[in-house]
Order: structure tokens, then C-alpha cells, then sequence
């Protein structure tokens, strides 16, 4: 392990410890608020609703995975894969603050046409931090990791704790996963954009925020992936974890 491995080794360490830390108290009494609106809309409507997100997002899993070249940088050392996953970031970061600002300026029609536009931005940015990384996104299990990466970055406080341990565990815990449970992922995902993503329908302030708040979404989880796949590579180090 040389020193760059080393300085990654703590960086991680810090980023869980931020990661798993308590959320603000506004943070969870949105959420508390959230759930009661969650208990009374209909099951019907719970229903279509994870089955809408669960076919917009298999749909942009196949088609990210379509347009993402392989490379597999084999011979890249983890710096360097840091380094290109950096440069990725900040265009998928430039894409995603003008998409915000265009369906933001739009009103409610171009700015409920964000969610599956930005959706698609963030899955495309997922495989190509796997393919930087060394892992082939034609694998099933690849991609199941990457929902769950998607998943850490977009979840409440409860469901961040099990789905770290589920990635830092994954070659033990990835036989256990058949499919998403679908009803979590979208609830989880919906609860953590609603507040923001409803101010970038106000007219006058929409662009602003849509920007703001898609360049935000996607330095989140530019991070979380990073550090994710700075997770399995570091395994390979025994006396680490």
C-alpha cells in the first residue's frame, strides 16, 4: 500500500463518520412529515408510483449501460482513477446545472420533465465512475451495486446505515440481493428531493434552484460513488478492514 492508498484509507473514514452522523433536526421532522403524508396516499397510488420509478430507472440502466465504453482502466493506480473521476464529475456537475436551470426557467410543465432528465444524468455519471473504477457494469451484480450506491446517497438517516454496510460488505452480501426492493428505493429517493425540487417549480426563482440544486445532487453523489468504490478497492488490503 503506498501513501496515497493510505490518505485515502482515512479519507474514508471521515467521510462515513459524516455520512452516518445524526440529521439535523429540520432534517428529521421533514422526514417525520413526509411519512405521515406517505401513510395516507392510497396504495394504489404507492404502487404506481414505485412501479413508475422502477421502470424509468431500469430503462435508464439499460441505456447508460449502452453508452458506457468498458475501459476498465486496468492499469490505472487508485490515484489516477481518483483523478479521472474528478474530470467525469465536473462535466456530469456542468450538465446537470444547466438541465436545472432550463426546466427551472420552463415552470411546472419543464420542471416536472427535470425528475426523469436529471435521473438519467446520475445513472450515466454512475457507470462511468464503475468503469473508471475497474468494474464491468455488463454484469448484473454491477449494476444491482450501483443502484445501491444510488441508494446511499439518496436515503434517510436509517436506510444510509444498512446500505453502508451492505457495500462495504458486498462480496459476502451481494448473493443475499435477487432484485431492488423498489417500494424503499423510490420512497427514499422522492422523500430526500421533494422539498427542493418543488421550489424549482415556483416560477421566477425556478432556475436558480434548479441549477443550485442539480449542481448540489450531483457533487453528492460524485462523493458517495468515489468513496463507494475507494471501499472495494481498499478491501483488497486485509489489514485495513
Amino acid at each position: 500500500m503506498n501513501e496515497y492508498e493510505l490518505k485515502v484509507f482515512d479519507e474514508v473514514q471521515e467521510w462515513k463518520s459524516k455520512l452516518l452522523k445524526r440529521s439535523s433536526l429540520l432534517k428529521r421532522l421533514s422526514k417525520k412529515a413526509q411519512g405521515k403524508i406517505n401513510e395516507i396516499i392510497p396504495e394504489k397510488a404507492h404502487q404506481l408510483m414505485t412501479d413508475g420509478i422502477k421502470n424509468m430507472v431500469k430503462a435508464t440502466l439499460t441505456g447508460s449501460g449502452l453508452l458506457t465504453k468498458n475501459e476498465g482502466y486496468r492499469n490505472a493506480s487508485l490515484e489516477e482513477r481518483d483523478n479521472q473521476l474528478t474530470e467525469k464529475l465536473a462535466a456530469y456537475r456542468k450538465t446537470a446545472t444547466i438541465e436545472g436551470a432550463g426546466t427551472g426557467a420552463g415552470g411546472i410543465f419543464l420542471g416536472l420533465a427535470d425528475f426523469p432528465l436529471l435521473l438519467s444524468i446520475k445513472m450515466k455519471f454512475l457507470f462511468d465512475a464503475a468503469s473508471i473504477y475497474g468494474f464491468d457494469t455488463r454484469e448484473y451484480e454491477e449494476r444491482l451495486f450501483i443502484l445501491h450506491v444510488f441508494k446511499l446517497a439518496f436515503s434517510s438517516e436509517e436506510e444510509r446505515k444498512e446500505t453502508l454496510e451492505f457495500i462495504e460488505n458486498w462480496e459476502e452480501r451481494k448473493r443475499e440481493i435477487i432484485d431492488m426492493d423498489w417500494r424503499v428505493f423510490q420512497q427514499e429517493y422522492r422523500d430526500y428531493i421533494d422539498f427542493v425540487k418543488m421550489l424549482q417549480l415556483v416560477p421566477g426563482i425556478g432556475a436558480v434552484v434548479g441549477a443550485y440544486a442539480n449542481y448540489n445532487l450531483l457533487d453528492h453523489l460524485g462523493e458517495v460513488a468515489q468513496n463507494a468504490y475507494r471501499i472495494r478497492i481498499l478491501k483488497a488490503f486485509p489489514k485495513l478492514y
